[in-house]
């Protein structure tokens, strides 16, 4: 039957694509519904462009502070059009590249939209039916819209993440609300660049969900680079500058505050695209929250055959989780014929600022809200060969290990490369590794994760 296949996969993001890619390399017959473009939000419209903008970035405010060095960069300055249209060229790359893999792994590809009809069917936009025993809903996510006045789209300047990576020009003075990841990414590209930010975050501290020194470490970092940070600050309202522009209003510590800018990033979290990948009578038998629908711990549906993973059924919204959730429900179809099963306890964490941050596990304070006996190792990069030598700035690694055992229960790093390094913290957690595995581990020198074997020897 032609229109039936083993698997057919809602959305082309990073929890469809590489499952589609895997289970087809397992011999099964396999088709994609994407109605965009294949890598989902992630690699058109997120991760890769975000981190091909923050690359540039570095790399200007690293040679204009490279005189010491003997490096001298007069005139440095960004073309725009150039950094958008080498973003686009990266973006492009990766993309013809999962294009190619579906092509040679015989991968059908429908550039629609497609909605769950139900138990083993799958309706496209134009009317055909598909049908397969199972179903992969990998539909994604959006931002989400914040409900303030003022932020209904009217306003010229009012942006979220999406819109802001196409722009031709950079805003003079941008204002952020919400300092979470994406925002303070952002903040780190912009000061990074020259130009001034002002963030406002509701929560007592700017990254509030990683470890509390971090924070405090990245807001005297951008603050010296230009950033005001203002944090208990929830935005009121947003109106048209009288000389152009916006001017924004926040409550702060029980006053209103605003200012004037040219330009104006929501980013203050994203919602599922869930719904919108059943159908109507398909969404009566389902529970959503916030576009994502309920699923269980294996990722199944209300619907038997039906699993939704990556930012569809929410909880940790990174792209890595979405393709190991849906290298984990391969598992639960077809068994382990479809390879290797992830670790979903061991979810490593990373932020592309400058400098970067990555964190996986428990840190101390949550180790102790858990009741667990912990001990803490830190390491400061400061004393680290190549984080001199390249002129980095303040930066740490820090071990929290189970008490007595001195089993790795988490990891926290500021520094460079700490995006990288973050994967040997990972392979140790969920290995069960200890302190003095980690010790007794060559690192090479000079290297940046000399200091994660550095932290694992400190006292």
């Amino acid at each position: 039957m032609e229109n039936r296949y083993d698997l057919i996969v809602i959305g082309g993001g990073p929890g469809g694509y590489p499952a589609a890619i895997r289970a087809a390399k397992a011999g099964k017959r396999v088709a994609v519904a994407e109605m965009a473009e294949l890598g989902g939000t992630c690699l058109n419209r997120g991760c890769i462009p975000t981190k091909t903008l923050l690359h540039t970035a570095e790399v200007y405010r690293e040679a204009g502070s490279m005189g010491e060095a003997g490096l001298l960069a007069d005139g440095l300055r960004v073309d725009m059009a150039a950094l958008l249209a080498r973003k686009e060229a990266v973006v492009r790359t990766l993309r013809e590249g999962i294009a190619s893999q579906f092509k040679a792994h015989k991968i059908d590809l429908f550039p629609c939209m497609a909605q769950a009809a139900g138990e083993g069917r799958v309706l496209l936009a134009d009317g055909r039916e598909l049908f397969s025993d199972h179903i992969l809903v990998a539909a994604g996510s959006e931002p989400a819209a914040l409900p303030v006045p003022g932020l209904d789209g009217s306003l010229a300047g009012a942006e979220d993440s999406t819109s802001l990576l196409d722009r031709p020009a950079l805003y003079d003075h941008l204002v952020i609300v919400g300092g979470g990841v994406i925002g303070m990414e952002f903040a780190s590209l912009y000061t990074s660049l020259g130009r001034p930010v002002t963030v406002l975050e509701a929560a007592d501290r700017i990254l509030p969900g990683l470890d509390r020194e971090i924070s405090q470490n990245l807001r005297m970092i951008l603050k010296k680079r230009g950033a005001d940070l203002r944090t208990g600050a929830a935005l009121s309202r947003v109106e048209a500058g009288p000389a152009g522009g916006l001017r924004c209003f926040w409550q702060e510590k029980g006053k209103e505050e605003s200012l004037s800018c040219d330009g104006l990033l929501v980013a203050v979290g994203r919602r599922g695209l869930a719904e919108g990948a059943f159908t109507p009578r398909c969404r009566e038998r389902l529970t959503f929250r916030k576009g994502y629908v309920q699923v269980d711990g294996d990722f199944r549906t209300g619907i038997p055959g039906v699993w939704a993973v990556g930012d569809a059924a929410g909880g940790i919204q990174l792209a890595h989780m979405a393709t190991a959730q849906g290298y984990h429900v391969l598992r639960a179809m077809f068994g382990e014929e479809t390879g290797p099963d992830k670790d979903l306890a061991v979810v490593p964490s990373c932020v592309y600022t400058d400098p970067e941050i990555a964190s996986v596990g428990l840190s101390a304070d949550e180790a102790k809200a858990a009741g667990i006996p912990v001990q803490t190792r830190k390491y400061l990069m400061s004393a680290n060969g190549r984080s001199v030598l390249t002129g980095q700035e303040r930066g740490f690694v820090k071990l929290v290990a189970e008490e007595g055992s001195g089993r790795l229960l988490g990891a926290q790093l500021m520094c460079a490369r700490a995006t990288d390094i973050i994967g040997e913290a990972a392979l140790a957690v969920s290995r069960g590794l200890t302190l003095r595995d980690i010790a007794e581990t060559i690192h090479p020198h000079p290297t940046f994760c000399e200091g994660f074997g550095e932290a694992a020897e400190a006292g």
